[in-house]
């Protein structure tokens, strides 16, 4: 199944970035081909953990939005690519102008490709706000998967007693949970530049993860990989 994914939340450190290298790293084990694209010009943390999959785009052009779907044209054989795309805090506005001028969910239906829209979430009140926002913005039509990042906080109360969930479950919304990865592990892998995979494998480096480090990581994906099997990627 070929797919549009775009990991977003709106504003910034609700952990978007985790969840598009957790998705990434998902195909790469799951053996499906995808290709990636970062929209953070200041961290781009999708682009350093994932270099061989994910490129840097701007979202403040039209020329640079394009290329997140050129590549479902210029796929030569096989079947189409899945596609996950980063997105930096504070690019809704510039992204639903683009896929609004460029009538562009309706075009991707008829091709068979599927769009996701990803809304990784904390335990705070804005992210029911921006919710809403998305909700509003795209109603029926995308699918939405609503992830509750345990890392970000752990009374989800606010967002699952909502009128913006309750919208989005009638959209036929699907809700994840992602635990929270110990964030000692977590610094470690982001000081290596690593991917998942890499801080599993790699006891070379000075600063590479110790064998339990190694085994909660281990236990972190494998957990994270049983939320995202229930989706339809």
């Amino acid at each position: 199944m070929s797919s549009l994914n775009f990991i977003g939340g709106e504003k910034g450190g609700v952990g978007k970035s985790v969840v598009a290298r957790l998705l990434a790293q998902y195909f790469i084990d799951q053996e499906k081909s995808f290709i990636g694209f970062d929209t953070d010009r200041s961290h781009t943390s999708f682009t350093r953990f994932y270099a061989d999959y994910a490129s840097p785009v701007l979202v403040d052009s039209y020329e640079g939005l394009d290329r997140l779907v050129s590549v479902f044209e210029t796929t030569q054989e096989g079947p189409l690519p899945r596609v996950i795309v980063d997105l930096a805090a504070q690019t809704a506005a510039p992204l639903a102008r683009w896929i609004k001028d460029s009538d562009l969910l309706p075009l991707l239906a008829d091709m068979g490709i599927t769009v996701n829209f990803w809304h990784v979430a904390d335990a705070g009140k804005d992210s029911v706000d921006l919710l809403g926002r998305l909700i509003e913005t795209y109603g029926a039509g995308p699918n939405y998967v609503i992830v509750k990042n345990l890392g970000r906080g752990t009374d989800f109360s606010q967002l699952d007693h909502s009128a913006a969930m309750a919208k989005a479950i009638e959209l036929g919304a699907t809700v994840v949970s992602i635990g929270q990865l110990h964030e000692g592990s977590m610094r470690k892998i982001d000081r290596q530049n690593a991917s998942f995979w890499g801080a599993v494998h790699n006891r070379s480096e000075a600063d590479a993860l110790g064998m339990l480090e190694r085994q909660r990581v281990k236990t972190w994906l494998k957990r994270s990989y049983e939320a995202l099997d229930s989706l339809a990627l």
